[in-house]
């Protein structure tokens, strides 16, 4: 069983749409995600002409298959890129695929019972053919033929007779998010319905696809209500040992003032203080890792009392012997960095996390991705998710901050 995600570099609606985090994870990884937990898919692919969505493909568990330019445009449909990358990967792995998933990943809120639902229908439920659809029981209008706005007529009910809720059968919204399909009547017909369609429901409140900027910002401000029922959707204390922070662009917003006499200054936030305080409070050793050679990163880390690597050519090497160090293991390390040199440690820990402002690579590749910008409390924001509530609850001023 094959799941595939088409995920295209070209977005001109939502710009590097398929690269944006909601709720910290972007949105290709989310889907990711959702088809590797599943209990029926075997193999998850994503189906891309960009290099960076690529590469946060790769980190988030599913294989690339890259899609040429023809089938890569505007016009391009996803039918088209399925059955391409399904070719592709059959060659390369030499098996024949079953059962073919259909995955939006414009669908932030996508879950593994969606996945496992559509599966299971063709191969549990004898269906050829499944989508995610969502109840409703909303009266649908159209405007008059001739475009007439003062004479909208109903499409699902009559209106001079408006029976109550409770007396109307449900209807259902395609989802967008989930479909399954026999691969060999997939291929015959070359389209994503055929034969016995089965209709998968949903939760309605998880319902959203983004295809406006604001569908995206929609998306973020539910992130946090929907998302609770996720356990792996952003760290916690059990799933960390170790916090490892890059200094300039994570604990600053990048920005330095030179006066005459060259000497360097930036800014920090409190609130990071206030959440390096609480992680180190709460047991967790904190290290600044820094390549610069600058006097601010060693004072910071003497005000906040952690201990601090900076003048380094390669972080990587650097945190791999500190964590060997400290005999710890590098997969339960979050390591915050917003830049293409933190790539070499993302490469290295279980958690790489970025802050909203970095590079959109970084973004790509991270696990998982702050709201707050560095230098404005993106630290203190990661610091309440390792530590939750207790973190919300510190009422103390720590003098390190």
């Amino acid at each position: 069983m094959l799941a595939v995600i088409p995920a295209r570099g070209g977005s001109k609606g939502v710009p590097g749409k398929n690269l944006a985090p909601v709720g910290g994870i972007p949105l290709v990884a989310r889907a990711v995600r959702a088809c590797v937990e599943s209990v029926h898919v075997t193999d998850v692919v994503v189906s891309t002409d960009d290099h960076s969505i690529a590469q946060a493909a790769r980190t988030a568990g599913a294989e690339v298959v890259l899609r040429p330019a023809a089938i890569a445009g505007d016009t391009a449909t996803s039918e088209a890129a399925v059955i391409h990358a399904m070719d592709e990967y059959e060659a390369t792995h030499g098996f024949t695929t079953d059962v073919v998933l259909l995955v939006q990943c414009t669908s932030p809120f996508i879950t593994v019972a969606d996945m496992d639902g559509v599966a299971s229908a063709i191969t549990e439920g004898g269906a050829d053919t499944a989508l995610t659809v969502a109840a409703t029981h909303g009266f649908l209008w159209r405007e008059a033929p001739d475009g007439d706005v003062a004479d909208g007529y109903g499409v699902n009910h009559d209106k001079a007779n408006r029976p109550r809720r409770q007396d109307r059968e449900p209807e259902y919204l395609e989802t967008g998010a989930a479909y399954a399909m026999r691969a060999d009547g997939f291929r015959d017909v070359r389209h994503r319905f055929f034969g016995r369609t089965a209709l998968v429901r949903t939760d309605p409140h998880r319902v959203l696809e983004i295809d406006e900027p604001d569908d995206l910002s929609r998306a973020r401000a539910l992130a946090p209500l929907v998302d609770a029922t996720r356990a792996d959707a952003l760290p916690t204390r059990d799933d960390i040992d170790a916090v490892v922070l890059d200094f300039d662009g994570t604990q600053t917003d990048d920005t330095v003032h030179v006066d005459s006499d060259g000497h360097e200054t930036v800014i920090v936030h409190r609130g990071d203080g206030l959440g390096i305080a609480a992680l180190r409070d709460a047991g967790l050793p904190v290290l600044i890792l820094s390549t610069e050679t600058n006097p601010v990163v060693a004072a910071r880390a003497r005000k906040l009392r952690v201990p601090v690597l900076h003048g380094i050519d390669r972080k990587d090497l650097a945190l791999k012997q500190w964590c060997e160090e400290q005999n710890l293991d590098p997969q339960r390390v979050l390591y915050v960095g917003n830049d293409v040199n933190d790539l070499g440690c993302f490469e290295l820990v279980g958690w790489p996390t970025a802050v909203a402002n970095a590079h959109d690579i970084v973004k790509g590749l991270a696990r998982s991705v702050t709201a707050t910008p560095g230098g404005h409390g993106a630290i203190r924001e990661i610091a309440a998710w390792i530590l939750g509530p207790s973190l919300s609850r510190t009422s103390r001023r720590d003098p390190s901050q």
